[in-house]
């Protein structure tokens, strides 16, 4: 299959999050299984720097965006066979971060990604491959796929792709004053309730769920959390008028990337068959972030983005009442929120030989939390997927997480499988909760047999993106074999 792929973000050139990730790998993955894939993605400041190897822009198009004609430099590079990425270069990404400057989104946000939205769409009709599916990511590709509709059923466009949706966190959902919509060059009868309107803005993620093929998230337990009032942040009717073209799949992890065998950014390497690496690297890191060298001391660790989702609230309520009362530390790694990161560094400072607090993404010292921790702590209020559960158990270190999306799917309680379980899991969204957790974590250390059964069965659990990437397959062999769908309202 041809497949054209278009996302925000995709590693390694840029990331903020899963999403960057989750387009690297499957990407990857395709590719290598034969399948002919490219994926386009903007040209953020500081990668050509970081890739000098991307070619010098090969092409030029010209894309109207409202009442402009704007220059989209296209510039490509080949990582590996049957793999091409189009980096989008224009002034909207240049010297620029994807989404954010010091924590606040970008004031013209809207006109960055309908732009891309569109330079997408235009590469799906005159790449000369001709692409059978188009794959989009998140919010800031919707807009694609309501064009490409545009195109296939009222300009007669026959030979149209597939379009495939893929919802990544529906919290967030592209939503800007109704005036942008104009920035689409598209009828303003798409402009309506039935549309993409959504109380009075423009709704970028409506639109990749009302104009796609097939609608994907990632995970099978979130597929069927967006469709209820609950988690569904006022798109579950919409979800639910789509729900026959709606399905979970669970993302995949980078075992190139993430090995304890080979991981480049630790220095004590480690398997299922030999652990002693992983203690070495417990003391590594205990001795990078300033925490005492006790190898008998349960250490707990956190890689996250400092937002509300992230259970950081329940977290913290339960770190002030655990801390004072065992002998465990804690590591936190997250960039985000300066408040909540100054929550966590004031109570490292009343315990500064049991918690330390580091703001900013640091992938090399993620990696070494992830590979040094005895414990992995994901308390979200929400979850659509989660990786670094799924990265913790490659190296041993025991997840402790709430029963939501993709979290409850990828982790395995002693209550749900006491013949092979992975981790520790709690329901209710409290301090409380969390710390009764931990508490069964500290107990768990303390038998050292029971803990490496853990250990064990966590390592051997497969998240490889070969598993996952047969479910993208058949998904995209079902797309293909039907005809293309209406939305699933009328326009």
């Amino acid at each position: 299959m041809r497949i054209l792929m278009a996302s925000s973000e995709v590693y390694p050139y840029s990331k903020t999050g899963g999403l960057a990730d989750m387009v690297g790998g499957l990407a990857k993955c395709l590719a290598r299984r034969g399948h002919e894939v490219g994926v386009v993605t903007p040209l953020y400041g500081g990668i050509r720097e970081r890739f000098p190897e991307i070619e010098s822009h090969r092409s030029e198009v010209s894309i109207p965006l409202g009442s402009k004609v704007l220059a989209a430099r296209i510039s490509t590079l080949e990582p590996g066979t049957n793999l091409c990425v189009y980096f989008i270069d224009n002034e909207f990404y240049d010297g620029r971060a994807p989404y954010q400057q010091d924590g606040i989104d970008y004031p013209d946000n809207a006109e960055r990604f309908i732009f891309f939205s569109k330079v997408v769409a235009y590469l799906a009709r005159h790449l000369p491959w001709r692409p059978d599916i188009v794959h989009l990511h998140d919010w800031q590709t919707g807009i694609a796929a309501l064009v490409i509709w545009h195109q296939r059923w009222r300009e007669g466009w026959a030979t149209a792709p597939k379009v495939c949706f893929t919802i990544h966190n529906l919290a967030y959902q592209g939503l800007f004053d109704p005036g942008k919509f104009a920035l689409t060059n598209l009828p303003w009868d798409y402009f309506s309730p039935e549309g993409v309107e959504f109380y009075g803005q423009l709704n970028c993620l409506k639109a990749g769920i009302l104009y796609a093929d097939l609608i994907t998230t990632v995970s099978p337990r979130y597929a069927r959390e967006i469709t209820t009032a609950e988690f569904g942040c006022g798109l579950d009717g919409v979800l639910r008028k789509r729900q026959a073209d709606l399905t979970g799949i669970l993302n995949g992890v980078d075992y190139e990337e993430w090995d304890p065998e080979r991981d480049q950014f630790i220095k004590h390497h480690f398997s299922i068959r030999n652990m002693e690496g992983k203690a070495a690297q417990k003391l590594e890191l205990q001795h990078e972030l300033g925490l005492p060298m006790q190898l008998h001391t349960p250490l707990f660790g956190i890689v996250t983005r400092l937002a509300a989702q992230k259970g950081l609230d329940i977290l913290l309520a339960a770190l002030a009442e655990v801390l004072p009362a065992t002998q465990m530390q804690f590591v936190l790694v997250g960039s985000g929120s300066r408040t909540i990161h100054n929550a966590f560094s004031r109570l490292a400072r009343r315990f500064p030989n049991k918690l330390s607090a580091n703001h900013g993404f640091d992938q090399a010292l993620s990696h070494r939390v992830v590979a040094g921790c005895d414990f992995f702590v994901v308390p979200s209020l929400f979850e659509p997927c989660g990786l670094n559960q799924m990265y913790a158990q490659r190296y041993g270190t025991i997840p402790i997480v709430r029963r939501t999306g993709g979290l409850d799917d990828t982790v395995v309680d002693a209550t749900d499988n006491a013949h092979a379980p992975t981790g520790i899991k709690f329901s209710e969204y409290s301090g409380r909760a969390v710390a009764k957790a931990i508490y069964k974590a500290l107990a768990l250390f303390e038998q050292p047999d029971l803990l490496s059964f853990y250990r064990k069965n966590a390592m051997a659990a497969d998240f490889s993106w070969e598993r996952t990437v047969t479910e993208y397959e058949s998904a995209y062999e079902r797309l293909l074999s039907g005809g293309p769908k209406l939305p699933a309202q009328s326009i």
